[in-house]
């Protein structure tokens, strides 16, 4: 609670003296402007006049701050301080904690953010500041756990690696750190704020094998949906069955061109034109 009042005496320090006392504070733990100085007059004297006012702690100040702004926001919420020392953390309680909150607790760590810094104003050294909403945080580490574990073994299983959605700083230290200790995979952190992410590298990683040139991969192993041709029918053949083949090699408006021949190699299951000179069926 901030406390200040107005102190008079004979001079300045007796003021401030006086002041001190009444309030039962020290010198550090208060704010103090000079209002009127004290002063001689032919006729009398002029009292001297301080103000005094209790300084706000760093946790104290973001909690003052964090409860202004859920007013501009018309959110019912009230905060308060659960620890002020090497680490400030406060704590906001609302009959919607869903707009507090945010999508994957966006908008909490947006307040977080704000609070941070307006708790560190005139410090030389930052003070961490965090900002939880009725143990949201803890819930979300208990999930992201959870995720980490869950993907890694996925990562084994296919010996691929897994990419993560883009999190903040806060939770991609989370899945860094439960994965720390795993001894099969490894993690990284790609991308650009605000959409750095984690991707998770098994150990048993397959190598990249590039594909003959010629060939057509299978699309499973490029990452695609699969081949949604029916087995055993290829691009190619469109040139080797009859009437769409042909209209394929015939120029607008003009008479059929002789058919060239076509050599797709031995990979796809085609041969060149027989030795008789005619085209395989």
């Amino acid at each position: 609670m901030e406390e200040n009042d107005v102190f008079t005496g004979k001079t300045v320090e007796e003021a401030i003296e006086e002041g001190l006392s009444q309030l039962g504070l020290s010198r550090e733990e208060v704010e103090i402007e000079v209002l009127e100085e004290g002063k001689k007059k032919i006729f009398g004297a002029v009292k001297a006049k301080v103000k005094i006012t209790k300084k706000q702690t760093d946790g104290a100040r973001a909690v003052e701050f964090i409860d202004g702004l859920m007013a501009i926001l018309g959110i019912n919420a009230v905060s308060e301080v659960v620890e002020d020392g090497e680490k400030i953390e406060i704590n906001i309680t609302s009959t919607d904690s869903s707009k507090v909150i945010g999508r994957h607790g966006e908008v909490l760590d947006a307040v977080q953010c704000l609070a941070g810094a307006v708790s560190n104003i005139g410090r030389e050294v930052y003070k961490k500041v965090v900002v939880d909403c009725e143990n949201y945080r803890e819930g979300r580490e208990k999930t992201l756990v959870e995720l980490a574990n869950r993907l890694a073994a996925k990562a084994v299983a296919r010996a691929r690696r897994v990419t993560l959605e883009p999190m903040n700083p806060y939770e991609r230290r989370v899945i860094h750190s439960t994965l720390a200790e795993n001894p099969d995979v490894k993690t990284i952190s790609s991308g650009k704020e605000p959409a750095r992410f984690i991707v998770i590298i098994p150990n048993n990683e397959k190598p990249y094998e590039p594909r003959e040139r010629g060939v057509r991969g299978d699309r499973h192993e490029r990452g695609g949906r699969g081949d949604r041709r029916p087995h055993g029918r290829d691009r190619g053949d469109r040139h080797d069955r009859g009437e769409r083949g042909e209209r394929s090699a015939r120029p607008a408006g003009g008479a059929p061109r002789a058919k060239k021949e076509i050599h797709f190699g031995t990979f796809l299951g085609n041969s060149a034109a027989n030795k008789d000179g005619g085209e395989e069926n």
